[in-house]
């Protein structure tokens, strides 16, 4: 707002705050918390975004010479919890010491763990009312006892601790013992300041890919909590997966949307998930909006796991991409290509198609033959999410089509590492401290790197969410930029690895960067159709926002590129102005 200072607000990977005019994107103010680059907990440097507030205790005349009445809060990769002025970028001097709080002591107060690897805040806070809501992320692939994913309040005004919140039921029915870590709240949270509602989507327990050792549901892991945010009281919860042994996250902040039937509004909370599945919630109460059930899955896994019989799935909508994967469906540019990817399919464990049946596949169990992953880790759908249109009910968001594999080794039988990536997505095998077991993860490629499955490996989905019926579907990305030496010169939407979110208009134009091919696009909401696109310096691998100012309407997006991309990385912000 004009109040405010009426500045377009964004962060560097390096906690930087810059303050630009909306209009001309000239500087008009910069905040650098000068953050500890010697110690990073968590591999990279990342600032998802920072949040706004303003004091409506104060009459506009009072707020206007009020220091820090409106206030801009983040937290840093070196887990301090800053509120500036949003005006000037000055230090809020009435907030913690001198306009910080660090949150680390507060962290090693928690077992397990009682030590920081892996954590570090990268997300915007949530700021309910004159609250603020910390989550963080956790290394769980590593580790049986990663760090406690616990969530934090403080007072917005003062930066006083107000309560926490344990992730994990450590007591009673379904307790997970105080060596099980994660279930944290590693991305963006939602809330609703008119019911003093937080909605925190919670992560999987650690380890990821064994649960041998963690028992039970894992009751709040993989879950949507709906937390009284002035108390810290669980008001409800629903959990997306039981005993998480796939790494699949909630991995976005739940839509608090309203949808229209028969002339009616209806506060719902929807729930995009890793596995490609919608779940849509009453928001007060947590009961389904549309029916989910119960069905079996397989439980045939490492010997003492033991896994869920069954997992929730919405009757509708359907699940957003294909599921399961068989040796008949590998792929390839060519026919060594795709023979090379039937033969590694058929060496591995996947979950069988059923075409009269769209959940067939699901929940393939993780095991020392090793497991395909489809969806993947990294979804279906994932950060970011996707956008909603009130006047059509209309979800519209990225899925993933990626085939992934897992397997885990006995300890005996993997070599000591030196490689950083070892354990990680792509590299060697490497050990999960605290198990008897360790693993070995990454995509399922050909040997000519290409994906086992046929592209798109990205796409845009349109869900009617009133009815829970898909209505359109278009693959988005281009590989031209992504193939070694550059043979396929051709801009072909076989789709590909991204990260960001959509937007959507009153118009009904979407608009998404997201993918690793340095474009952003704009779509027509009722057909799919591409109507627009335009180069980017960079990949924008974040989601969009728009806004009006002098009479006109603003899409921008950040366009830096993403540490995982083998592109060149930047950091720009681009504007754009729709038509008059």
């Amino acid at each position: 707002s004009e109040a405010a200072g009426g500045h377009l607000v964004t962060c560097t990977p390096f906690n930087r705050v810059v303050a630009l005019d909306p209009v001309t994107g000239k500087e008009a103010w910069i905040f650098d918390p000068q953050i500890d680059t010697e110690n990073l907990a968590a591999g990279r440097f990342n600032c998802r975004g920072v949040t706004s507030w303003s004091d409506t205790s104060l009459a506009a005349d009072e707020a206007a010479v009020t220091a820090c009445a409106h206030r801009v809060v983040l937290a840093t990769n070196d887990r301090r919890l800053i509120a500036v002025d949003s005006r000037d970028g000055k230090p809020c001097a009435d907030f913690g010491d001198g306009g910080e709080f660090d949150v680390t002591p507060l962290i090693l107060e928690l077992k397990p763990a009682n030590q920081l690897d892996g954590m570090q805040l990268m997300s915007p806070v949530a700021i309910v009312n004159d609250v603020i809501i910390i989550g963080g992320t956790a290394n769980k692939f590593k580790d049986v006892s990663s760090m406690n994913g616990a969530l934090r309040a403080f007072d917005v005004r003062t930066g006083e601790h107000l309560w926490t919140f344990d992730t994990l039921i450590r007591e009673g029915e379904g307790a997970s013992d105080y060596d099980v870590g994660g279930a944290n709240v590693w991305t963006t949270m939602s809330w609703d300041s008119e019911r003093d509602l937080l909605f925190a989507p919670t992560a999987s327990p650690s380890p990821n890919y064994y649960g041998a050792l963690r028992p039970g549901d894992n009751l709040y892991s993989n879950s949507v909590l709906a937390i009284r945010a002035s108390t810290g009281e669980l008001v409800w919860h629903f959990q997306a997966v039981h005993h998480d042994n796939w790494d699949w996250d909630i991995p976005t902040h739940p839509l608090l949307v309203d949808i229209t039937r028969d002339g009616q509004q209806i506060p719902v909370v929807v729930v995009l998930t890793k596995t490609g599945v919608v779940f849509v919630l009453h928001r007060d109460t947590g009961e389904p909006f549309h029916e989910i059930i119960e069905r079996p899955v397989p439980t045939d896994g490492m010997p003492g796991d033991e896994y869920s019989p069954t997992q929730p799935f919405p009757v509708v909508p359907p699940p957003l991409m294909k599921v399961g994967l068989t040796p008949d469906d590998a792929w390839g540019f060519g026919f060594l290509d795709r023979n090379d990817c039937r033969k590694k399919i058929e060496s591995l464990r996947y979950g069988e198609d059923d075409p009269d049946d769209p959940y067939a596949g699901y929940y393939t169990p993780i095991t020392e033959q090793g497991t395909i992953m489809y969806p993947m880790v990294g979804g279906g759908m994932n950060w970011s999410g996707g956008a909603f249109d009130p006047e059509r009910n209309v979800l519209v968001t990225p899925v993933a089509q990626l085939p992934y594999y897992v397997r885990l080794i006995p300890n005996e039988k993997i070599e000591p590492s030196d490689n950083e990536m070892a354990g990680l997505p792509m590299g060697p095998p490497d050990y999960i401290k605290g198990a008897e077991y360790g693993l070995q993860h990454g995509p399922l490629l050909s040997n000519l790197m290409s994906p086992c499955t046929a592209p798109p490996w990205s796409k845009l989905v349109a869900v009617d969410l009133d009815v829970g019926e898909i209505l359109w579907e278009q693959g988005f990305g281009v590989i031209d930029k992504m193939v070694p030496g550059g043979f396929m010169p051709l801009p072909l939407e076989y789709g590909g690895p991204f990260s960001g979110g959509a937007i959507t208009t009153r118009g009904g134009v979407v608009f998404m960067g997201a993918s690793y091919d340095e474009r952003f696009r704009a779509y027509d909401i009722d057909s799919g159709e591409k109507l627009w696109e335009v180069m980017t310096p960079f990949s924008a691998n974040a989601t969009p926002m728009t806004y009006e100012r002098d009479g006109k309407q603003f899409v921008v997006v950040s366009a830096g590129g993403h540490a995982w991309s083998p592109l060149p990385k930047g950091d720009y912000i681009m504007a754009y102005a729709l038509p008059d």
